[in-house]
Formats: C-alpha cells, structure tokens, sequence
C-alpha cells in the first residue's frame, strides 16, 4: 500500500507505536506540526474563546437577566424554586401571574438553564461573576466539542466517493483537520456571539447548541459501536438541549441530513439514526404540554409582542401578506448581512428599529437575490454532497424556526438568534478559504505557502477580537447596553422606553438637585420618541408619570398616569404610581407651597385610590387640622390610627378634640399618646 493510502490516526495523524522506543509522547507532539496538531488547535479555540470573553466577567446582571435571574422569584430560592421552574412557564416567576406566558405566542418553557441559575444563586448568592464565568467556559467547551465533532464527521467523510474534483478537501485527514480548526476558530472568534456569551440569560442558546451538538457525538459514537449507554447519552444531552431552548428541535431535520452528508449512509439508516432525537423531542413536547399547553395562542395586537402591526387610524391591525413577507425577508438578508460584517451591533430589533418594507425596496429584493443563490447553489452541490450544501442546509434549518416564518417568535429579530446557524456560515467561509487560495496542499502541510491563509486568519481574527472585546464593555449593565444601542436601534419604541426608564432609576437619587432634573428632561425625550413611534404603548406614559414626579410637576405627572390606566385599567404600576404622586404631591403642595386646598384635593385623590394608606391618611387629617377642618381631622387621622398607631397623629386627635372644645376627648388622646412613647 503506498502512502497516499495509509488511513491515519485520528487524533495526530502519526502511529506512536511505530516509533523508537526512546521517543515519549510529549516529544512526538511536540515534532507535530501544529497544522496537524489537534490537541494545540483545541486549547487554541479554547483560549481564544475564553480569553475574548475575559472582559465579561467583571460586568453586573444586565438586560433579560432580570427575567430569568435577579428578578424571578423560583431562581433566587435556590434549590427551594427548582418545583416552580419545572412546573411553570419560564416567565411566571418574574411576572408573578398566571396569563402573561401569552405575550409570546406558545409561551417558553426553558427550565434547564433557570435550574442552573438557580443553583448557582443557592451556592454563591446574587454574584454576576459566577453566571460570567459559567458562560465563557461553556462556551469555550462548545468550540472545542465542534471543532472535535466536524474532524469526525470529515474523517467518516472523506470515504465517501470523490465528487469534488482531484483536490477534494475532504480527501486527507490534514484537511479536516485544517477544515475543522478554520471552522471552529471562525465561530468562536465571531462577534454576533456577543449577546448570546455577555449577557448570562443568553445561556440557553450555548446550552441548546451544546446539547445538541454532543447529541449528535455520542449517535456517531453509537452508529460505530452501538450501546445502550450511547443511546442513553444521546437522549439525555438533546433533552437538556430541547429544555434549554425549543430551536434544538431543528436537529431532527439535520441528524439525517449530517448521516447522509457525511457518513453516506442509505436512507433508511440516516433516519434510524434520528429515533432517540424523535424520542427525546416526544418526551419535550409532551412534557411542555403538560406544563403550559399545546396551544399556540391567538395573535397578540400589542406592538412590542407583535412587531407585525401597523396603525391605522387609533388601531392597530395585521401587516398585509406582502408586508410581512417582505418584512421578513429583509431580516433574512440582514442576519447575513450581519455573519459577514458584523457592525454595528444591536440587542434590540423591536418596531419600528425594523421598519415596515415592501417587495419594491432594493434591500428587499437584494435579500430575495441572495437566498435564491444560496438555494441554487445547496440544490446544485446536493447530490455531490458538497460541504457548502451541507453548510446552506444546516443554516437554513437552524434559522427557519426563528425566522418568523414557522411561529411568531415576538420580535423581528435577534442577534442571539444567530448562535446556532452561523455554525453553517463558519461552516462554508472555511470551505471556501481553503479552495481559493493557491497551492492549498502545501498550506496545508505547513510550508512557507502557509504565510498567506494564517496571515489571513490572524486579520479577521483580530479584527473580530476587538470588535468581542468593545462590546463586551457595551453589556456592563443595563444603563451602559441601552444607552449604546440606542444610537443604533434609535427607531424602537421598546429600547426609548428602556433608556428613559434606565435613566430615572439611574440619575433619580443625585443629590444636585439640578443635574437630576436635567437627567429627568432626557429621560422625557426618550420616553416621548417611544411614545412617537407606538403611540399606544402604555409603558412609557407610566415612566413619564414618574419623570415628572421627581421635577415636581405634579399635573403632568397625573396626566401621564391617566393615560397608561386609559390605555390598560389593570396596569398595577400605574395605579400605585398614580396613588404616590397624589400623596407626597399633596405632601409637598402643602408644606413647601402653603396651598391647603389643592394639598387636600391631592391627599383626598390618593385616599381613594388607595384606602388603606396610612401615610395619606396621616398627611390629610393633618391638612385638615391645618385648615380648620377638626371633624375631619379626626376622622382621617383615626383610620390611620387603625392601620398603625403613631404618637404624632394622637396628638394631632387631642388637639383637634379642644379646638371643638371636646376637653375629656383631648385628655383620652393625650394620654394615650404619653402612654405609647
């Protein structure tokens, strides 16, 4: 047998028995070259991948960590809120109220990762360091698992019948791995990642991508040597990826496709293979059924849960057929927009940052353009099994269920999103780097011709490492990510609303009475932009309530309050809200403005809103006492009295009792007063 024929080993490509006695291990590793080397390549992706996301383990919570974290009442229990997460949509515990899992059609029931959360938060408390450094080392686990999967899936591959010309890339297990290394080097260095890796709720995209990805390992394992520990591996490493997110489900498609591609196996076989992943999927649906239902829900007409709505006149209605498909198709082109050159960055795509679009507007058609090319060129490579059909394939897939055409997803699109499918993008940019550049081979072999395919790779991985390494800074905490993006998502109603409320809670305790108002009034702009573009988005008007309050306008306040209970009678914030601003509004009015009238009316508003504040009782029987009023003085400061006694408001009784010349009633509650203190 010459040579050229001799099957390699697969992990370095030399047979160690074969050589001199006195040669150990470390040495033969070492004369390997590192194009050849796979255990250096798999530390290299893993400390790239760590080391660009080191910069994130100093950042606070930030964004949805709230929903799934700080904020969720089963996640910080502990291990006490494991009964809750499993039998609960993965958004009761934030929301507290049964009913809001239909904002998004289908609910979420994402248990896995809100288990680890909470497991987390039992062993170290409330420490954002934690949930950082648990997502950088998953993440750098899961480069390294793809890196070690595609040499397996190139090595079957490479039995396959040559269809690809003399040079097939697949024809040598150098070329895998060198195929593998680009592959794996690109996801990890790709900045699009940044949503899903910073920000610690984007967990459950690296643990569905894991999952699925060592599903897919251990059912090559078995297809070698089948066992029922294989098949026990399988069903449980997908079913931890189908809990973490729903979109690990689109492997059922692949895993057939991956058997055909790359192990050439028949049909029937490919979809043998697939039974535990149909299983695991079963056991998901079914699960998720008994949890929150099968039902889909009817379709929401609030913008921020459906961005395919338009105004007409003062209501909203559905995009027409040809607006949400054109709609649609932009996002597509601009996911690959974003896989090729990916800046400038966003986490928020809500309406209008994606505005409505018709099939006449050049993006539009650009898109269309581009994914009849990739369906022509995937259809043209199909039956040659061609890794660039494979790579379109595999992306396609993976994006179709958060494409918005399969399900209403609730926005129009997401950077994080992307995690899975770009796979297929590094996937293809890797094929295509090793046919175009000259003399291949003796790249590959590691010579001098090397120079130019590393020169190339240390650009883009640069180049991408730094735009890692800013972001990062951008997911600090949340006044740092929203007040960025908003220069780039400047046309979304929800990321205005999120700065004005950010900015309130952020600037609302300065001391500088003057720099806090300043910050109050670009609070305003935003919050009134959001309200510019969704007119009946109740949030805003609420955080303008609040805006208002902390600059003493008192009736703008009010009047913002109004019109968030106009816009939703049930809105508890707004209600409380609206409550406050009447209490310590007639507080103030009365005290620093020396307006008992309009102090009265305030106090009496906030009373009858909410009977059973002590505080605007004490404050009105005050006011009332002030005025001359002592019958209702009496009165209000005695409900108070009921709700928690305080010495001040017993005397104020006793006082009120003499000025209507009741002396043996002032004596009672002047004693009563002396006997509490």
């Amino acid at each position: 047998m010459s040579k050229k024929n001799k099957k390699p080993t697969p992990s370095n490509l030399i047979n160690t028995n074969q050589l001199p006695k006195n040669k150990t291990e470390s040495s033969v590793t070492q004369s390997i070259p590192f194009w050849q080397n796979t255990k250096r390549q798999a530390v290299l992706i893993f400390v790239l991948a760590f080391g660009l996301y080191a910069n994130t383990l100093t950042n606070d919570f930030c964004q949805d960590d709230a929903i799934v974290i700080t904020d969720n009442m089963f996640t910080t229990a502990g291990v006490s809120g494991f009964g809750g997460i499993l039998s609960e949509d993965t958004f009761y515990g934030f929301f507290k109220e049964a009913g809001k899992s239909a904002l998004v059609a289908g609910g979420r029931y994402r248990p896995f990762t809100l288990l680890m959360f909470a497991a987390e938060y039992q062993v170290f408390g409330k420490n954002p360091f934690v949930g950082h450094f648990i997502n950088v080392l998953l993440f750098g686990l899961t480069c390294v698992l793809l890196y070690f999967l595609l040499i397996k899936l190139l090595n079957l591959r490479k039995n396959v019948q040559n269809t690809e010309g003399s040079e097939n890339i697949n024809s040598s297990s150098i070329l895998s791995i060198q195929l593998a290394f680009i592959t794996a080097i690109l996801f990890a260095a790709h900045p699009i990642h940044t949503e899903a890796v910073a920000n610690i709720k984007g967990r459950d995209e690296i643990m569905t991508l894991l999952g699925s990805l060592a599903a897919v390992w251990f059912s090559l394992k078995n297809f070698e040597k089948p066992s029922l520990k294989y098949l026990a591996l399988i069903f449980t490493t997908f079913f931890i990826a189908l809990l973490s997110k729903e979109n690990a489900i689109t492997f059922v498609v692949l895993v057939p496709l991956i058997y055909w591609f790359f192990v050439s196996s028949n049909v029937s076989t490919a979809l043998k293979q697939t039974i535990p992943f149909v299983a695991a999927s079963v056991g998901f649906l079914l699960l998720r059924g008994v949890v929150i239902g099968n039902q889909f829900g009817t379709e929401q007409l609030e913008l921020m849960n459906n961005p395919f709505l338009k105004l007409v006149g003062n209501q909203y209605v559905p995009f027409d057929f040809s607006e949400k498909a054109a709609t649609i198709l932009f996002t597509l082109g601009k996911y690959i927009q974003l896989l090729v050159f990916p800046h400038p960055l966003t986490h928020d795509y809500y309406p209008r940052h994606i505005g409505i679009m018709s099939f006449s507007d050049l993006p539009v058609i650009l898109s269309g353009l581009v994914y009849v090319a990739l369906i022509a060129i995937m259809a043209i490579g199909w039956q040659k099994r061609s890794l660039v059909s494979f790579g379109i394939a595999y992306f396609l897939i993976t994006l179709s269920i958060v494409s918005n055409i399969v399900f209403p997803v609730g926005t129009n699109m997401a950077e994080r999103f992307l995690f899975m499918p770009s796979v297929g993008f590094c996937l293809i940019v890797a094929v295509i780097l090793l046919k175009i550049l000259p003399e291949r081979l003796n790249i590959l072999r590691g010579g001098i011709d090397a120079l130019p395919l590393k020169i190339m790779l240390v650009v883009v991985i640069s180049l991408f490492g730094l735009k890692i390494f800013t972001r990062n800074f951008d997911w600090k905490d949340n006044f740092t990510i929203f007040t960025t993006d908003v220069l780039v998502s400047e046309n979304s109603a929800k990321l205005q609303n999120s700065v004005g409320g950010e900015t309130i809670e952020h600037f609302k305790t300065l001391p500088d009475s003057s720099a806090r108002n300043a910050k109050m009034r670009e609070a305003i702009t935003h919050l009134q932009r959001a309200i510019a573009i969704h007119p009946t988005y109740k949030s805003p008007f609420m955080l303008l309530g609040n805006a208002y309050f902390y600059l003493n306008e008192f009736e703008k306040s009010i009047a913002n309050y109004e019109i968030a209970l106009q816009l939703d009678p049930n809105f508890k914030d707004a209600k409380n809200n609206l409550a406050l601003v009447y209490r310590e509004g007639g507080k103030i009015i009365g005290q620093q403005q020396n307006n008992l009238p309009k102090a009265i009316l305030f106090l009496n508003k906030a009373v009858e809103i909410n009977p059973n504040d002590d505080a605007a009782l004490s404050f009105l029987g005050t006011a009332y006492g002030i005025a001359g009023q002592p019958p209702k003085c009496i009165e209000m400061l005695s409900r108070a009295l009921a709700l928690r006694f305080d010495v001040n408001d017993a005397r104020n009784i006793s006082v009120a009792y003499r000025q209507m010349g009741d002396i043996a009633k002032a004596v009672e509650w002047e004693n009563k007063a002396s006997n509490k203190q």
